[in-house]
């Protein structure tokens, strides 16, 4: 059976981005970005986007790239005989699901609150009630239920279409509208009062307020956004590599792709900072920053309701997006270990995501006893941490060392087909730096992820 490829250069990049682009950019940076001093923070995270991300990336384009396949079988193919680099793919496949299992709750969230927005339920609230209905969400498993469900079926829908039809034709346009969208979130935010001070605070360094802050913590936190924001490590990236030619070399590639990320970064910061400098609200606040922040934001606001709108319509963009891609990825990846044809193992992913949804589902409401990571924890921040905190810096791990190492696919082999084609490419003077201290730097994140787990 021929493998299906991408169409275009530029769809390769908007879905790429796509995948790369989520959450993390516009939930977890501008809060990290608030509690941890501002501007001299993000000076911080952009060094090691450059000196992480940048390389990571190049890793897994190359892999899928040379060996046409999904993570499913990209080593088996790779690798040298007789040695075990294949089982990876387990650990790959494992970690796409469980991403999706707790992701595809929190899109459903966003799309729930997109649909409040456009009916006005928020008009006229007291900012004690819309806290509030964040809560009652939680606490109705049946509502998320069918929002979770809605977001499985319609980004399995689009796969079913196949890559180019489907997950290439959609994605491109929704991503150039994300682009739209939060610029023109931006304009309107920077005019609002008092938005100034806000700027200031994001976009002009102190440093004072970094050493407040802690400035070990500080760095840990620039490391570990860099690294999680791109969501290395389990194929994803790697996949859209394998559906591309030799035309272009993949260090260029990459850094369309991170700047793609970090514009989106940066700019979710120029939406947040001014307006929550504008109404005197904490731009820190965490997780409840999306959810009952902005909207206590928009409540205030003349023409909120269309601003609060357009929000969770580029907010539902970027997540949805990074669902098509890990959900082709996770096609990809059971097509090729199963041997399996692409539409029966839709069927079959479509039921399986929807029951793997619902532990983190019944974790907010039914099963909210269980509190594995202790008190006031849930299912979703065990499914992070097995994540977050082992699958994604193991996988990285695993795929600069495949990369570079004598007893993997080999430096000449990777930087060979990194550097093919037209482009930037990846200077050969770096390969100490990739074999020894990147595998460094990642087993840090490793052990400090541990560290700042269970010995706060």
């Amino acid at each position: 059976m021929q493998r299906e490829s991408l169409s275009s250069r530029l769809g390769f990049i908007l879905l790429s981005a796509g995948c790369a682009i989520g959450l993390g950019n516009i939930w977890r940076f501008p809060y990290i970005t608030g509690l941890y001093g501002g501007a001299a923070f993000v000076l911080i995270y952009l060094v090691f986007l450059v000196i992480m991300g940048l390389p990571l990336i190049v890793a897994e384009f190359a892999v899928g790239r040379a060996s046409i396949r999904s993570a499913g079988e990209s080593f088996d193919l790779l690798e040298p005989k007789g040695t075990k680099w294949h089982l990876f793919k387990y650990i790959a496949y494992t970690g796409n699901i469980i991403l999706m299992m707790f992701y595809t709750v929190v899109s459903g969230w966003l799309l729930n609150y997109l649909i409040k927005m456009l009916q006005g339920e928020f008009t006229n609230l007291t900012p004690e009630q819309i806290g509030a209905t964040f809560g009652t969400m939680l606490g109705e498993p049946t509502t998320m239920i069918i929002y979770t469900i809605t977001i499985i079926v319609a980004a399995f829908g689009i796969c079913y279409l196949g890559i180019e039809k489907g997950v290439e034709r959609i994605t491109k346009p929704m991503m150039l509208g994300l682009f739209l969208l939060i610029v023109v979130l931006v304009i309107k935010a920077c005019a609002l009062p008092n938005a100034a001070e806000g700027l200031k605070y994001y976009l002009l360094p102190d440093f004072n307020r970094l050493m407040d802050a802690g400035i070990s913590k500080a760095v840990f936190a620039a490391m570990g956004q860099a690294f999680f924001t791109l969501g290395l490590g389990v194929g994803s990236l790697a996949i859209f590599g394998s559906y591309i030619g030799k035309n272009n070399s993949l260090t260029g590639e990459a850094i369309w792709i991170i700047a793609l990320d970090t514009f989106i970064a940066l700019m979710a910061g120029l939406v947040i900072f001014p307006a929550c400098s504008s109404f005197g609200l904490n731009q820190a606040a965490g997780p409840v920053l999306i959810f009952i922040t902005l909207p206590n934001i928009f409540n205030s606001m003349a023409g909120g309701q269309f601003w609060g709108t357009l929000f969770f319509i580029f907010m539902v963009f970027a997540s949805f997006s990074t669902v098509i891609a890990v959900f082709e990825n996770i096609v990809a990846i059971t097509c090729d270990i199963f041997h399996i044809r692409r539409r029966p193992a839709i069927h079959i992913l479509t039921v399986a995501m929807i029951l793997l949804a619902l532990p983190c589902i019944f974790g907010f409401n039914i099963w909210s006893n269980f509190q594995p990571m202790g008190q006031g924890t849930c299912v979703l921040d065990l499914e992070d941490f097995i994540l977050s905190n082992n699958i994604l810096p193991i996988g990285t791990l695993t795929y600069i060392v495949f990369c570079t190492s004598k007893y993997g696919w080999g430096w000449d082999n990777f930087i060979k087909e990194a550097n093919t084609g037209f482009g930037l490419k990846l200077p050969v003077w770096a390969k100490k730096y990739l074999t020894y201290m990147l595998p460094l730097i990642i087993f840090i994140i490793l052990i400090n992820g541990y560290i700042s787990i269970f010995y706060k």
